[in-house]
């Protein structure tokens, strides 16, 4: 009992972390409210980004997009920070981003996409055609146009020196749209709205293939160098690639390694699910923990706080009534036919696995996806060990081996967080390791969860007769 009140009070103390990280980014939060009150400053220049709705990570994209902009606003760029909204993105997500966050929003009509009827085509890229506005904001001489999840390191104003059109090469072969400099012009724009009536070949159906289709030539062209005298180029340039630092470079050495151009801003391209602002995303892929203290030093995390304090009271709730009631199925059922036993038997195995799933997977889904990681997790495992509690006390179930995965996703964890690995392959390796060492545990303590069943069963732990 005593290490149960250690690791309870372990998990209290998370409430306590947060506090923390919020107090660190109190002073700089204040700071840039203070700098949004002052009278607005014009510039010739923008970064833009772009926001639609239809997919079922509108809000996480939204919470990305405004750590980005602030992010921004931190590095003090000489740019006005300008969101391409759609018309269904919500009202108030629009006050949020131009009077807390200091952003231009431009409202625009949802351009049709004429790909998706492509075998190839993702449905989660149908409005991603909405990026060729930027070509209409003929306000500035040049945008930097960039998706949400961009991290700059450091300041890029010198990206508005580049020419008509520049993007890096992520890619040998095709540039990442991720991040490219253009300068805008209603005369392209009309142009590229022709080309999509009249059917240009898009590999993909989204913004990467059409604007890859309409600037073919740009891997033969000079790699970017800003003029030292701040004089702006003219025509089409391949930036280099510390634009555009794909995460995937930082995996396999576990420190940047790249040569050409300022290591400036990271880009997390691949599966949406691993994008860095969810929790589940670290320790999995390192530079999560980047991310967040981008937000921890600019949002916070003030929007998921109260939904995790919540989660935190129920789930140390469930321990306690638990620990007191120790509710007993053996108090529900009882034996009425010999001939109904091997069915109930078997109901029982079913409902005892189904049980433990669900306590593992119940809380993952509970769990604000957009908090910080340390929190995350921490109210994942608090919430696996409340449930599995249940599953305990209520069939009867040996505590080790129904929390012998409980042990071994923490240890796994602890594996993938340990930080002295010299590259990403020792890593992996050590993973793997672990994961070949603990499997056998794994597989006893199914074992021993059934056996314990069975043994229920047959000595009628859960079946008195009446009388």
């Amino acid at each position: 009992m005593a290490k149960g009140s250690i690791g309870i009070s372990k998990i209290l103390l998370l409430p306590l972390l947060l506090l923390v990280l919020e107090t660190t980014a109190f002073s700089e939060n204040h700071q840039l409210k203070q700098q949004q009150r002052r009278p607005r400053q014009y510039y010739r220049n923008a970064y833009a980004t772009m926001m639609y709705m239809g997919t079922p990570r509108d809000y996480e994209f939204y919470v990305a997009t405004r750590v980005m902009i602030r992010s921004l606003s931190r590095l003090h760029v000489a740019a006005d920070l300008v969101v391409i909204a759609s018309p269904d993105v919500p009202l108030r997500w629009v006050q949020t981003l131009e009077q807390e966050d200091g952003a231009k929003v431009v409202r625009v009509e949802n351009l049709n996409n004429p790909y998706s009827n492509q075998n190839n085509f993702d449905k989660r890229f149908k409005l991603t055609l909405n990026k060729l506005y930027a070509w209409s904001l003929v306000d500035y001489d040049r945008v930097v146009m960039l998706d949400a999840d961009n991290l700059f390191l450091r300041n890029a104003d010198e990206l508005f020196q580049c020419g008509q059109f520049c993007a890096a090469f992520i890619n040998p072969c095709i540039f990442h749209t991720g991040l490219f400099v253009l300068q805008p012009s209603m005369e392209v724009f009309k142009d590229m709205l022709h080309e999509l009536k009249i059917g240009r070949d898009n590999p993909d159906g989204a913004d990467q293939g059409f604007i890859g289709g309409y600037f073919p030539d740009l891997l033969d062209q000079p790699l970017f160098r800003a003029p030292p005298n701040g004089s702006k180029l003219n025509g089409t340039y391949r930036l280099p690639l510390g634009y555009q630092m794909d995460a995937s470079y930082y995996y396999l050495r576990l420190h940047w390694s790249v040569p050409c151009g300022p290591n400036s801003v990271i880009t997390f391209p691949g599966a949406p699910w691993l994008k860095p602002w969810y929790w589940w995303s670290w320790p999995v892929l390192p530079l999560g923990i980047s991310w967040h203290a981008q937000r921890q030093q600019t949002l916070g995390y003030g929007a998921e706080m109260p939904v995790v304090l919540i989660q935190s009271l129920i789930y140390l709730g469930i321990i306690a009534m638990t620990r007191m009631a120790r509710p007993n199925i053996s108090k529900l059922c009882y034996r009425r036919s010999d001939k109904s036993i091997t069915l109930i038997h078997t109901v029982l195995k079913m409902i005892a696995a189904w049980s433990i799933v669900a306590a593992y997977v119940v809380p993952f889904v509970l769990v604000p996806h957009t908090i910080h990681p340390l929190l995350g997790w921490g109210l994942y495992f608090l919430g696996t060990f409340a449930l599995c509690f249940i599953a305990i006390n209520a069939l009867l179930l040996p505590m080790l081996p129904v929390l012998s995965l409980w042990l071994g996703f923490l240890g796994v964890l602890f594996v993938m967080a340990f930080p002295w690995y010299p590259d990403g392959v020792i890593r992996a390796l050590s993973v793997f390791a672990y994961a070949f060492c603990a499997a056998p545990f794994a597989w006893l303590s199914v074992v021993k969860v059934m056996s314990s069943i069975q043994a229920a069963v047959e000595r009628e732990a859960y079946f008195p007769k009446i009388g």
